[in-house]
């Protein structure tokens, strides 16, 4: 463990082995750190917040202080933060409300980039890349592998589902289906994101039923309803299939269209 001389840390921080805090960084109470993260100079870790282990944070990112809402009253919410994370300069993650599930939680393996902003009870995924000044709304819950471009901004509530992606400027007001690419203010779609997923390891005859049901979705003429009565028999012989079905099947604020 290495802590710097200037930084603070509240005695009741859990503070694993191996960990480094750098300068004038500050360390709440009922905040948990994992073993081998590295802490740099000029952070602010508030808890209830407990961050796994071999995350990176850059100076100036302000992790787990309370939501920006209205209606919080300082209940005891939490932030979850888990394994291997890159989150870099200027971040700003906030804790969860009891109008959700009193949590926000990052997964494992997110590279997130500089002055992106996590509202709280926002669920992220695994393995996602949220681009510079990418802007996550309240109650927003963004699905494993996906990537938003820089200056993506997400309105509460919605969901991107896994492996889609967003470019630059995009402004999300709906469901983002899985693999599906959308661009623009308001989104709308521009194809399936099949050069991700081809890095991914998704066969040649994997992704052929993907952009036939990207078709069935968006260039048919039929109303979702229809669309459902074809795609939903469509997954039961593809299980690539499956999560988009069930993604459309669960969604709640309409998809992008």
């Amino acid at each position: 463990m290495s802590i710097h001389a200037t930084a603070i840390v509240d005695p009741t921080a859990r503070i694993a082995e191996g960990v480094t805090i750098g300068a004038y960084s500050v360390i709440g109470a009922d905040v948990e750190i994992g073993e081998g993260s590295w802490i740099g100079p000029h952070v602010v870790i508030n808890g209830p917040t407990k961050i796994g282990r071999e995350n990176k944070i850059f100076q100036f990112a302000s992790i787990g202080d309370i939501p920006q809402d209205k209606k919080y009253r300082n209940e005891p919410t939490r932030l979850e933060i888990g394994d291997r994370n890159v989150i870099r300069e200027g971040c700003t993650i906030n804790r969860g409300t009891i109008q959700d599930q009193s949590l926000t939680r990052i997964g494992n393996d997110n590279w997130i980039m500089a002055y992106v902003h996590v509202a709280h009870d926002c669920i992220v995924g695994n393995n996602t890349i949220l681009a510079n000044n990418v802007a996550l709304a309240g109650h927003v819950t963004i699905g494993d592998f996906v990537i938003l471009g820089g200056f993506t901004l997400c309105h509460q509530f919605v969901s991107v589902g896994a492996h889609a992606f967003t470019a630059m400027g995009t402004a999300v007001g709906k469901d983002v289906p899985p693999y599906v690419m959308v661009a623009g203010n308001p989104a709308a779609p521009h194809g399936l994101n099949s050069e991700g997923l081809k890095r991914r390891g998704f066969t040649t005859e994997q992704l052929t039923t993907l952009r036939r049901a990207y078709k069935v979705l968006y260039r048919s003429g039929k109303t979702l309803e229809e669309a459902m009565a074809e795609l939903t028999p469509m997954a039961e012989g593809a299980p690539e299939l499956v999560p988009f079905v069930q993604f459309l099947t669960q969604q709640t604020r309409g998809i992008v269209r």
